[in-house]
């Protein structure tokens, strides 16, 4: 790291190695000399003279690039595509003249995105798969943990701590479907020129036929099956919109979980990991902050703000050409990868090792349990004759004298004695007990969590089973 400019965050401290390299300066630009060798090779396969020799010479220096004479040249020019098209000249001197040959600039720098976001787009669909997965062995192994619920982070009824993980499952099974669907969508700008009329290959080849064929040429060398029908220069800035807003989606999910976490590591019940060397606080010794958490909110923070940019762009862009997306796209696109990938690393950490605090849970849900528990102690007291309309009156009053002792006077929750000691309940402290069991108020959780995972998470991770082998992730800092 050069610590004497400035460099990101995103790349120098969170983002993981592979999302790093993926949109380096390395990865950008031998993907445009690998273009540039796609449309040589199709040229020459549709007629054009050029040997196999200039395409060998091409191959051989597809990533021998010398950026200071890039630089260079671009200082001059004030072109970054025609600096590399120089420099690329120097090293291939039999190739010069056919490189880039009919093209415009939008050939290798909008084809290149598309490339780079496909594979950017495979690396955060390993990492959700992990995150999946491990989300899966926790709903299972606490499906039975029975926990308060919360409504306006107000106790509720009953959950359980495995139940709840579905829920942070179930998003990140949508945004699975969503990057799915974005990912078989993708589609390679091809070679259209100008103003997207192939114009200029109309010149080089005077047939339509052999014209017709130049972008699926292109597009099965680069790996793509699906190039756009039509275009302006630029491929439509649509496609750009809806891969950050795919990131945003996952940005979004992730943070629900990690401001779940913050809150129930603030009632004790569940924490993120803490290592042995882990300083919580530089004043306070005691503390075990969930900065891992804290860290995920804070990052997808600025992923969702980041949508805003492509969205504008798609809105603004003049007609066949605007360049006054260039600047934006080349931080808001990266970034927005960088910065999930970085989320996606810290919820894989977390949630490989929730800590769950059952005795912490019991008491949080005993202290509430007999409010939990009132309208089954209604019904019980009408099965033995009560009047259903005065008992629900005097179970509210003595809900609200309870409430006081707990949270005016700092008492025990004295609910259930006040029922019992009233006779016209008819039930015994023993009789209310029973229907205080946590066990008993908590629905169909345990079972929900069994049906989820199979019905849902289990066919996702059979199609992706190779990817929950081949990754694994490290937090950085």
């Amino acid at each position: 790291m050069e610590n004497n400019k400035y460099v990101t965050p995103l790349s120098g401290r969170y983002a993981s190695q592979e999302m790093n390299q993926l949109w380096s300066n390395d990865s950008k630009y031998s993907t445009w000399r690998k273009l540039w060798v796609a449309l040589a090779e199709t040229e020459k396969e549709l007629g054009i003279d050029i040997t196999e020799e200039q395409i060998k010479e091409m191959k051989e220096n597809v990533n021998n690039i010398d950026y200071d004479i890039v630089s260079q040249r671009e200082k001059e020019c004030r072109h970054d595509v025609m600096a590399h098209v120089y420099e690329f000249g120097l090293k291939c001197p039999s190739a010069k003249p056919i490189i880039h040959l009919g093209a415009t600039s939008c050939y290798v720098t909008d084809n290149t995105d598309v490339v780079l976001m496909s594979q950017a787009l495979q690396l955060i669909k390993q990492k959700l798969i992990l995150v999946i997965h491990n989300l899966k062995k926790f709903a299972l192994e606490n499906k039975e943990i029975t926990c308060l619920g919360y409504t306006h982070f107000q106790p509720a009824q009953l959950t359980t701590v495995g139940k709840r993980a579905t829920l942070w499952l179930q998003d990140l099974l949508e945004d699975l479907e969503e990057l799915e669907f974005v990912q078989s969508h993708m589609k390679l700008l091809g070679c259209k020129g100008t103003t997207g009329t192939q114009e200029s290959f109309m010149k080089l080849f005077k047939e339509e036929e052999k014209v017709k064929q130049i972008d699926g040429k292109i597009a099965e060398k680069m790996g793509f099956e699906k190039v756009y029908s039509v275009s302006g220069q630029t491929y439509t800035r649509k496609l750009d919109s809806r891969v950050l807003s795919v990131l945003s989606q996952i940005a979004q999910s992730c943070s629900k979980f990690a401001n779940d976490m913050r809150l129930l590591q603030h009632e004790k019940e569940l924490e993120e990991p803490f290592e042995k060397g882990q300083i919580g606080s530089s004043a306070m010794a005691y503390k075990r902050n969930p900065m891992r958490s804290e860290r995920i909110n804070s990052l997808a923070r600025h992923v969702m703000t980041l949508t805003i940019d492509p969205t504008i762009t798609a809105a603004t862009q003049w007609l066949e050409r605007t360049l006054d997306d260039s600047a934006n796209k080349r931080i808001c696109v990266p970034e927005s990868f960088l910065a999930v990938d970085a989320i996606l690393i810290l919820y894989a950490n977390i949630s490989s090792n929730i800590v769950v605090y059952p005795n912490v849970i019991k008491t949080n849900m005993m202290q509430e349990l007999p409010f939990m528990a009132t309208e089954e102690i209604l019904m019980n007291a009408v099965l033995k004759g009560g009047d259903r309309q005065e008992l629900h009156e005097k179970i509210r009053v003595y809900s609200m004298e309870a409430g006081k002792q707990v949270k005016e006077l700092g008492k025990p929750n004295d609910l259930v004695e006040r029922i019992a000691t009233d006779d016209t309940f008819g039930l015994t402290k023993e009789e209310i007990m029973q229907a205080l069991n946590p066990d008993h108020l908590c629905g169909r959780a345990p079972k929900q969590v069994e049906d989820f995972i199979e019905e849902r998470v289990n066919p996702v991770l059979e199609k992706y089973s190779d990817l929950v082998q081949d990754i694994s992730v490290e937090v950085n800092v």
